[in-house]
């Protein structure tokens, strides 16, 4: 048999307003766009992924991410208020008259929900498919707020009116909400949709929708420079199992032996004061070295690997009483020895950096992590990515995580 035509369709159009260029913006190292083409990408069930765009950029970065672009959207199909629908039927209609292509279903994938999980979209897909009676299938979640205590009001001279009744249930909105029905908020992450719903019943559901569950954690859309801010430091910080457009991210690993850290920009906050005579000074958060302590008695061993030759590095791995490894220009070439040298499972050590020097160390290890203000590439890179910046208590931050993931007695 087969496989059947499964299409997704990405729509991004170039006019965001609430954050200008959202689509495209950087988001946690990649083009927000770029996570749902990686969504539908990597599912199993899809068997193409267009978006509809009207800005060249945006279309340029689409295809840099692997989807297809055929055609800049019209003027008329681009504004605020348009709906989805006319935008959805367009791309329908244009794929038949010039490939003669007509998928059996669509996937509707939102740029601003870029948090799916993994196999949402062929769970999806999947549930349509064995269901020949639904139109629809769309994706839910527990809702935040209780809409039968919700009320309309007119204006405030004028009683409230409750927003929905109960059947059996006088009064809901007086109710202790355990007998209340549980409500389900459509929160954008998926919606899959027949290609006869969308040009046959002229709507982007129909009338029997079945529903795709899944954890509020994944719940987020990003309207504002909070909604953004929030997200990446959720994700970035090792927020819930997702789709991800580059290398997949690595979990902590179990019984971790050895922690090697870069010194500038992790050990010190990347900053360097020089006297008339040439001499450097840098500063150092005490909070790191009493952490690096605390792995010490729990038997995780610590090593500093620096390109940096100046004495201050040896004089404050002294003071730590933590090994150093200086003047390194090639650090993959050291971490490789030092890990030799000290019989270390490189799947039970972990590498901290700030900048791209240290990439080649990251997939020599079991887990790479990045301080908080990490160059951009090194954080897009890095499983893990702290909420500290080097110097201000990353390396503790880091230290504590490793401790608590150890496994007990």
């Amino acid at each position: 048999m087969s496989k059947r035509e499964i299409l997704a369709i990405i729509p991004a159009r170039g006019g965001s307003k609430g954050i200008p260029r959202k689509n495209i913006r950087p988001f946690a190292g990649y083009p927000l766009i770029a996570y749902s083409l990686a969504a539908g990408l990597q599912a199993e069930t899809v068997t193409r992924v267009v978006v509809t765009t009207d800005d060249e950029e945006i279309a340029e970065i689409a295809r840099h991410y692997g989807g297809e672009v055929p055609y800049l959207r019209p003027a008329e199909l681009s504004g605020d208020r348009v709906l989805d629908l006319p935008v959805f039927q367009h791309v329908l209609k244009w794929l038949e008259d010039h490939e003669g292509y007509r998928p059996e279903a669509v996937v509707h994938l939102r740029p601003t929900t870029p948090l799916r999980p993994p196999d949402l979209v062929d769970r999806a897909v999947g549930i349509l498919l064995a269901h020949p009676e639904a139109d629809s299938v769309r994706g839910v979640t527990p809702a935040h707020q209780i809409p039968f205590k919700m009320w309309l009001l007119d204006d405030e001279e004028t009683p409230i009116r409750p927003l929905m009744a109960v059947p059996g249930i006088d009064e809901p909105y007086n109710a202790p909400r355990q007998i209340l029905p549980r409500a389900y908020f459509h929160n954008g992450l998926i919606d899959v949709i027949r290609t006869d719903t969308i040009l046959g019943l002229n709507s982007m559901s129909g009338k029997t929708i079945l529903p795709i569950l899944f954890d509020q954690g994944y719940d987020i859309d990003l309207d504002t420079p909070n909604d953004w801010r929030r997200a990446e430091e959720r994700i970035m910080r090792g927020g819930p199992l997702m789709v991800w457009p580059g290398a997949k991210r690595r979990p902590i690993p179990q019984e971790i032996q050895l922690l090697v850290l870069d010194f500038d920009g992790v050990l010190t906050d990347n900053r360097v004061w020089v006297d008339q005579d040439g001499r450097e000074l840098v500063a150092a958060n005490r909070s790191d070295s009493y952490g690096i302590q605390l792995l010490r008695q729990v038997g995780v061993e610590t090593v500093v690997i620096s390109k940096e030759t100046n004495p201050v590095v040896a004089a404050r791995c002294r003071k730590m009483e933590v090994p150093c490894i200086q003047g390194e220009d090639d650090k993959a070439t050291a971490l490789q020895k030092c890990l030799a040298e000290r019989k270390m499972d490189p799947a039970r050590s972990v590498f901290l950096g700030n900048d791209v020097n240290d990439l080649p160390c990251f997939p020599l290890v079991g887990w790479s992590v990045a301080v908080a203000d990490a160059w951009p590439e090194v954080a897009r890179q890095a499983d893990f990515v702290l909420s500290r910046p080097g110097g201000h208590g990353a390396v503790r931050e880091l230290c504590d995580l490793i401790i608590k993931t150890r496994p007990s007695g």
